[in-house]
């Protein structure tokens, strides 16, 4: 047995071994046939060599990420303890300026954080049509949020336009208060909620009253031509067939369209059949559509969504092989 201890002057002790010792508890399952102890800025590492030397690189990764952004969740401390090495300087530590998708208000940096975000922003580079396919919180919609943003900052597209089905999940928008607009403004708001993270109030107000930046329900998209925009279709399985291909079909010339979709999440009505797995069927092989899908590893929401995630889709492989 060896012993090595590793010291965290350069960093916020109290950040890195987290709210009651939240990262310590989970530093400790990662690697449990190593014994850490917490000493004041130190941490002491016993064990095998190749166990300890593990668990070094890795707490050496998060102490970088700190070092270079002064906070660290626990769902970006799991990642980092979990992924390669070269994966995680990729994704969390070596980051250029270069990777940056959107500078926000007050110094806030908006970056693809997961390895398929990543292949999500390299897809959009490459297709002017791209299907990003997955569950809750892994990103879909802020990401390609962030792709539109800079893509109308750096003056490729003169406009975004941000939809979504406005299709009741168990509630009525008919007993909703207000007029047509505030009735639908909350099936749009987590548009807004990432467009308000990189886009300071003022100007954002600005390119909502010129229209550079408009929100509206998919309906509203019927017999327009949608040139140099960029375009974002969320919450698409709630999108009939006749939607889809009407929504796809509106895209006019130096245009690009980002499609979101989490399949496990349908609100149509029972006998009302969702047009996302088709349109990703038959669009698939065509030169210019590309199609991601994402994971439960892609969630950066609180760490028991990713849990969450993983029981439902182990449930729903039961009902399928054992149904009623």
């Amino acid at each position: 047995m060896t012993e090595t201890i590793i010291n965290l002057e350069s960093v916020n002790p109290i950040e890195f071994f987290g709210v009651n010792n939240g990262k310590l508890d989970i530093l400790k399952k990662k690697f449990p046939l190593v014994k850490i102890l917490s000493r004041g800025t130190q941490i002491k590492l016993s064990g095998a060599p190749d166990q300890i030397g593990d668990a070094r690189d890795k707490i050496n990764l998060a102490v970088q990420y700190l070092e270079k952004h002064g906070q660290m969740s626990e769902n970006y401390f799991e990642q980092i303890l979990g992924g390669d090495d070269e994966k995680v300087i990729d994704n969390f530590v070596e980051r250029n300026p270069v990777d940056v998708l959107v500078f926000g208000p007050h110094g806030k940096t908006v970056r693809a954080r997961t390895a398929n975000q990543k292949k999500l922003v390299e897809a959009v580079d490459k297709n002017d049509i791209v299907f990003a396919i997955g569950p809750a919180g892994t990103g879909k919609t802020y990401t390609a949020v962030a792709l539109a943003v800079r893509a109308l900052k750096n003056k490729q597209v003169k406009k975004i336009i941000l939809t979504r089905p406005a299709v009741e999940a168990g509630e009525n928008l008919g007993f909703l208060p207000g007029d047509l607009k505030e009735k639908i403004d909350p099936y749009l708001r987590p548009l807004y909620d990432a467009l308000d993270d990189m886009i300071p109030a003022d100007k954002l107000g600005y390119y909502m009253t010129t229209r550079t930046i408009e929100i509206a329900p998919l309906a509203y998209m019927r017999g327009r031509t949608l040139d140099n925009a960029f375009i974002i279709l969320d919450e698409a399985q709630n999108a009939t067939d006749l939607q889809l291909k009407m929504f796809l079909t509106r895209i006019g010339a130096n245009a690009k369209a980002i499609i979101n979709g989490d399949i496990s999440q349908i609100d149509l009505p029972p006998k009302v059949k969702s047009g996302l797995e088709k349109s990703v069927r038959i669009l698939g092989n065509i030169e210019g559509i590309g199609k991601i899908v994402l994971n439960e590893e892609d969630v950066v929401r609180h760490k028991l969504v990713k849990a969450i995630i993983k029981a439902y889709d182990k449930e729903h492989l039961r009902e399928l092989e054992n149904p009623r």
